[in-house]
């Protein structure tokens, strides 16, 4: 009798072990991300995101959480460590470093207030509807603490809020706040010649 309870306990782990080699293999296993969301792996590499309501699916690293930054471009792109490039969503600030323009009217400063507010530090970094745009730089609403650097930039008159769709979740916040500095004239508002 206890020859067959062992056997019994041998078979049992094997099909267990054999079921779970064909779970992994076929890349169903469910796993907790860094965020403690859990999500289930796809066979191609992509993990499917049940957070994600339009069903598309996600890179593994979809660069959402906290990233250092590494340096900034100018008032509205910055760059993390591991290179990716982040531009800023729901606003825009003067060029400075496009070279089909000049630089234009305040673009100095808002590029030198976005280094005072985000340069080597660590930023956190949220996702709206687009996860890139066309020049492949990752579209992202920015923080550092409690500090919303995009809304920051258009209060203080350093950018002016600008929709691009379908990234428009703060679009109303944005317009507001930049009504609010341009009524007080502040930056850009009160130093250039504006639309």
């Amino acid at each position: 009798m206890r020859r067959s309870v062992w056997i019994s306990i041998v078979v049992g782990l094997l099909v267990l072990s054999v079921g779970i080699g064909i779970g992994l293999w076929r890349g169903k296993v469910n796993e907790i991300d860094r965020h403690g969301v859990e999500r289930r792996m796809s066979g191609t590499g992509t993990i499917i995101d049940p957070q994600n309501t339009n069903g598309r699916r996600q890179p593994e690293d979809s660069f959402v959480g906290e990233y250092g930054v590494a340096r900034v471009i100018d008032g509205d792109t910055i760059e993390i460590e591991g290179g990716e490039r982040v531009r800023y969503i729901g606003m825009d600030t003067p060029e400075t470093v496009d070279p089909e323009k000049s630089v234009q009217c305040f673009g100095k400063e808002a590029s030198d207030e976005n280094k005072r507010l985000v340069e080597g530090k660590t930023v956190r970094l949220e996702k709206d509807t687009n996860d890139r745009d066309q020049y492949g730089r990752l579209l992202r609403y920015v923080y550092v603490g409690d500090t919303f650097v995009n809304l920051d930039l258009v209060r203080l008159g350093f950018a002016y809020a600008t929709p691009y769709p379908p990234d428009i979740l703060h679009q109303d916040w944005f317009a507001e706040t930049e009504q609010s500095a341009k009524d007080a004239g502040l930056g850009l508002w009160g130093a250039c010649s504006l639309r």
